[in-house]
């Protein structure tokens, strides 16, 4: 049973014989995080205290401590300064706690609620480090699982921009931390192949930046509705509409919202295009991504219809959306780029005021918060940035 926290030289809670929990920074769907003290090295750290499931026999148990442990101290390998370091995995009373660097910040989330969205050369800065962690993560077999504003800290000072929670992360090729079939993530950061039941794939990660991308820029996500069957709805099937404020960086967000996960965005094409919008001010724009249309096959449309229908019908949670062993990644609309014309260079807008081409070596500021309105569709004639058509 946990001790209650006190004081300095109270009876604090020590974990694994050298970490001493301090006070609770966070909690949600994967755990406690804790300020603590590493008392052997005299240092400031993070605990993340994973819960136990009580629904679980001792063998189930046991095996899901041993799956934690083994994805964490995978995570515990990569090295890149857009990760957050985990300094050690333990085990205390047969409940496992990663050991990670305490940042001094806040997170997107918060940021964005203290002081409103940020504008198209921040949320493209915020997107080529989360990009090439997830560059990092991915060639190393790791998929995060859970990018969202709530993820992504943001360091006092520096400004460095830091993706941690992995405590749902999966190693490529592994099983994933939920035996029952149980959904874990947040639905509306989640990729539509995950929704339909699909295989979970680096893709996946990609999905959940272009939604993180349009919250940092409008204050939320592009899929938010009232209700879970709505935001099931808007990411499987609903037009997707990015904000007006996305225009500047629409390429990038078209691509990463492309529902068909073989015609995604990659991170490296992502990542690359966000670079030279910083540099030039210009959004280049692949070739396979200045033209197409949506497409839906009966399959995709029964499938969605069926899905929120049986939710609605029985009231599911987020935890009962993913079934295991269901669909075969073919039950969605294979494309969620409808006709564009971002070959037309023209000047981008927010609020009506035009953007200014950034310069490299500035430092990118924040905006007050902007009219969360959407876009009409993904292309809107007139607001789309400055293109450059010689990429790829």
């Amino acid at each position: 049973m946990m001790r209650r926290m006190g004081t300095e030289g109270a009876n604090f809670r020590v974990i694994a014989g050298r970490y001493r929990l301090d006070a609770r920074l966070g909690r949600g769907g994967m755990g406690v995080v804790w300020r603590a003290t590493d008392q052997l090295l005299g240092r400031g750290v993070a605990v993340k205290e994973l819960p136990l499931d009580e629904t679980l026999s001792a063998a189930e148990a046991r095996r899901q401590r041993e799956r934690t442990l083994r994805e964490a101290q995978a995570v515990a390998q990569l090295s890149h300064p857009h990760v957050i370091v985990v300094h050690d995995v333990v085990e205390d009373d047969e409940r496992p706690y990663i050991v990670m660097e305490l940042i001094d910040g806040d997170s997107l989330a918060d940021r964005i609620a203290a002081q409103g969205p940020v504008d198209a050369p921040e949320a493209a800065r915020i997107g080529v480090d989360l990009l090439s962690a997830l560059r990092t993560a991915h060639e190393a077999g790791v998929l995060h699982r859970d990018i969202k504003p709530d993820n992504v800290l943001i360091e006092n000072g520096t400004d460095r921009v830091v993706l941690t929670d992995f405590g749902i992360a999966q190693m490529s090729g592994a099983s994933t931390l939920t035996e029952s079939g149980s959904f874990v993530g947040s639905p509306e950061y989640t990729a539509p192949e995950r929704m339909s039941g699909g295989g979970t794939g680096p893709a996946a990660d990609l999905w959940s930046v272009g939604a993180l991308l349009c919250a940092a820029l409008s204050g939320e996500s592009p899929f938010r509705r009232d209700s879970l069957s709505g935001i099931v709805l808007a990411v499987v099937s609903d037009d997707i509409r990015p904000p007006a404020q996305a225009a500047p960086i629409l390429p990038v967000v078209q691509g990463l919202l492309e529902r068909d996960p073989g015609l995604r965005l990659d991170a490296t094409g992502a990542e690359r295009m966000l670079r030279e919008f910083l540099v030039t001010g210009l959004m280049p724009v692949p070739k396979r991504f200045s033209r197409g249309g949506r497409t839906y096959s009966p399959r995709s449309v029964l499938a969605t219809a069926v899905l929120v229908a049986a939710m609605a019908v029985a009231g599911v949670s987020a935890a009962a959306l993913l079934v295991k062993g269901g669909g075969d990644g073919g039950v969605v609309p294979t494309s969620s780029v409808p006709d564009t014309s971002v070959g037309r260079p023209s000047t981008a807008t927010t609020s009506g005021t035009p953007s200014r081409s950034p310069s490299p070596s500035s430092s990118p500021s924040r905006t007050s918060s902007p009219s969360l309105t959407p876009s009409p569709s993904l292309s809107s004639s007139g607001t789309s940035a400055p293109v450059s058509t010689n990429s790829e």
